[in-house]
């Protein structure tokens, strides 16, 4: 009886030395695939659970490496207390105070080259199921024969769960935009664009006469009805609301894990709003400004959120915010990209001065950054004994300045935009 006990005292114990937390170098994270998530046209988040091969002769391994660092995070105390303080900002546009919880949890390092190579991987990944063209193997082979939510109709919020072998870290990688100039179009195309023009744009997307706008808010000439523009996406956002349901899923299925969240593109900006309502790290790429998305979205945040990390480069218009006004390309691809200002902090790659590469809406997709960016060391950087560019603040940062928000009622639109249309 005695010793029955010690050895099932001894097994969790030595199954935690032998894990990365009791590893030589605990800021190695192995992890592994472990889910498919989907959602469907019926808004249900639907999982189904990766198989990875444990075949020892395998040409591949099943995991693969990435660097951890102690990141600062702020969380709410709860999260009712964060959805009441939500609430009164919505209903009564009134401020409460907030208690927020701070605490160093392992982070993705995002000074590690390597690091951000194999998330950027992971998140392209996102867009693909395993064995399509395009898809990285991350160093594993994954059993995958039956992805519920991937079939041909399925037409919502889409990505990949990863693990590590013991459930410490949990990383939820979130597809971007599925669209011909980004990467390919898809089921969730319509959906897709329909996010990115209420998330991005400065009022509904209104960019001429001859758009359809996404909610109902514009009133005439650079004037944009405040309250009805963040109803519209407390109401209309669709992804914003499922993310979070899918980040209480995982929570449930993952009680003791530390969870991150990455994202390319529209995922990467989501992927930040999830950060911001549940104090995860984040790794967003090439994402477009999502500062003012949150503000509209009334998502209470602390005064730092040194837990988001940007990464992008300055050829790519869409996360500079350039990739705007009616000659633009996504203006011409129907979407309207007008915001500019993320939050957190900011890997930024200078490709125009460094490389010469041309600002170029084609530069936008993950595999670019992947196999011409990430892929090599970056100059700079090794010149003063770093491998990836300084992080910084977007501080001073403004967008949308020419239009007027504020209190205008349905009857006030402009002879001269009846005129027009």
């Amino acid at each position: 009886m005695l010793l029955s006990t010690v050895i099932g005292l001894l097994v969790p114990f030595l199954s935690w030395l032998h894990s990365g937390s009791g590893s030589a170098d605990p800021k190695k994270l192995n992890f592994q695939l472990r889910h498919y998530h989907a959602v469907s046209s019926e808004a249900k988040v639907v999982f189904h659970n990766a198989r990875p091969s444990h075949d020892l002769t395998a040409s591949h391994p099943t995991e693969h490496t990435l660097r951890g660092k102690l990141v600062k995070t702020r969380r709410p105390a709860s999260q009712s207390a964060f959805a009441e303080a939500r609430t009164r900002s919505i209903k009564f546009a009134q401020s409460a105070l907030l208690d927020w919880d701070e605490d160093d949890v392992l982070g993705p390092d995002v000074e590690s080259r390597d690091t951000l190579l194999e998330l950027a991987k992971m998140t392209n990944n996102a867009y693909l199921e395993p064995g399509e063209p395009g898809w990285y193997e991350l160093g594993g082979n994954w059993n995958v024969s039956y992805p519920v939510g991937w079939e041909p109709d399925a037409d919502g919020f889409r990505g990949h769960v990863f693990a590590t072998p013991d459930n410490s870290t949990v990383v939820l990688s979130i597809k971007g935009t599925s669209a011909g100039f980004v990467g390919g179009g898809g089921p969730t195309t319509k959906k897709d664009k329909f996010n990115d023009n209420l998330l991005f744009s400065c009022c509904c997307a209104r960019v001429d006469w001859s758009w359809t706008t996404v909610c109902d808010c514009y009133r005439g000439g650079w004037k944009c009805e405040q309250d009805c523009l963040e109803r519209s996406l407390v109401e209309e956002s669709l992804f914003y609301s499922i993310g979070t349901n899918l980040y209480y899923n995982l929570t449930y299925m993952y009680p003791e894990s530390n969870i991150w969240i990455i994202g390319h593109s529209l995922g990467g900006a989501l992927a930040s709003l999830l950060g911001v309502t549940f104090g995860a790290p984040v790794v967003a790429i090439e994402s477009p400004g999502e500062k003012m998305a949150a503000g509209r979205l009334h998502l209470p945040s602390p005064r730092e959120v040194q837990h988001i990390t940007h990464v992008y480069h300055t050829a790519d218009p869409i996360a500079m915010g350039t990739c705007n006004g009616v000659l633009s390309s996504c203006s011409l691809g129907g979407y309207a990209m007008e915001s500019r200002c993320h939050l957190g902090r900011s890997v930024i790659y200078d490709t125009v001065s460094n490389f010469s590469w041309s600002v170029d809406i084609r530069t936008h997709g993950i595999v670019n950054v992947i196999e011409n960016l990430l892929s090599q060391p970056w100059p700079p950087s090794e010149e003063v004994g770093r491998e990836v560019p300084e992080y910084a603040v977007e501080d001073d940062c403004l967008e949308c300045y020419s239009w007027d928000f504020g209190d205008y009622p349905p009857s006030s639109v402009s002879t001269r935009d009846v005129e027009d249309l």
